[in-house]
C-alpha cells in the first residue's frame, strides 16, 4: 500500500514539473537600440498645438524625433523647424509617417501658446498627423527636461536694445534634432541648424535601419 502511495505521489510531482516546463515564457528583455549615447527621457505630459495632452507614455513603442525651439527665435529655430518639416515629408514618402512621431518642445512656454505654436508650424507646412508642438509647463520644467534628459544646454539671457517687435530676452539652446527609441531613450542627434540635405537624408536612413 505504501509503495502504491509513493508511486502515485512521485507521478503527481513529475506531472506538475512537466506542466511548468510547458508554460510559455512571458517575460522578455526589452529591445535595445544601439546609438551614439543612451539618455533616459523623463516622464512628461504637456499640451500640444491643438490643446490636447501628449505624454511620454503616448510615445512609448514608437521612434520619435525631438527638438527645442521658440517662435520668437530668428536664428537657429527656423532652419531646425524647416528640417523637421522636410523630415516629416520624407518619412511620409518612405511610408514611415505612422511609425515615427515628431515632437517640438517650446523653450518659451509663457509666450508660445498652442495657437501661437500652430500658427508658427503652419508657416513651415507642418502636418499635425504625427507632429506635436508642446507647451503648458514652467520655464524650470523645460530647462530640467532639456539638461537632464537630453544633456542639452538651455539658458535664458537678457537682450539689451532688442530689435523692434522682438522680445528683450533670448535663449542659448541646443540646435540638435534627437532620435528617441521606443523604450524612451535618446540615442542619436543631428545638426538641425543647417539646410544641408544630407542631415534629413541620414536621419531617414538611420530610422529605416532601426525600424526594419
Amino acid at each position: 500500500m505504501k509503495k502504491r502511495v509513493l508511486l502515485l505521489g512521485f507521478a503527481m510531482i513529475i506531472g506538475v514539473l512537466s506542466a511548468c516546463a510547458d508554460q510559455p515564457q512571458t517575460s522578455e528583455e526589452p529591445k535595445t537600440y544601439e546609438g551614439d549615447f543612451s539618455y533616459d527621457i523623463q516622464d512628461f505630459e504637456y499640451k500640444n498645438q491643438d490643446g490636447e495632452m501628449v505624454s511620454s507614455e503616448d510615445l512609448k513603442g514608437k521612434f520619435w524625433v525631438a527638438d527645442f525651439i521658440f517662435t520668437n527665435c530668428t536664428s537657429a529655430c527656423p532652419p531646425m523647424t524647416a528640417n523637421m518639416s522636410k523630415l516629416q515629408s520624407e518619412l511620409k514618402k518612405a511610408g514611415l509617417n505612422d511609425k515615427v512621431r515628431l515632437v517640438s518642445f517650446t523653450m518659451d512656454p509663457n509666450h508660445d501658446s498652442p495657437k501661437v505654436l500652430k500658427d508658427y508650424a503652419q508657416k513651415f507646412d507642418a502636418e499635425f498627423t504625427n507632429w506635436d508642438l508642446l507647451t503648458g509647463y514652467s520655464q524650470e520644467e523645460i530647462k530640467k527636461l532639456s539638461i537632464e534628459s537630453f544633456k542639452a544646454f538651455l539658458k535664458r539671457t537678457e537682450v539689451q536694445d532688442p530689435a523692434e517687435g522682438q522680445p528683450d530676452y533670448n535663449y542659448v539652446h541646443s540646435s540638435s534634432l534627437y532620435i528617441v527609441s521606443p523604450n524612451g531613450k535618446a540615442i542619436k542627434k543631428y545638426n538641425g541648424n543647417t539646410m544641408d540635405p544630407s542631415v534629413v537624408e541620414n536621419m531617414v536612413k538611420d530610422l529605416k535601419e532601426y525600424i526594419k
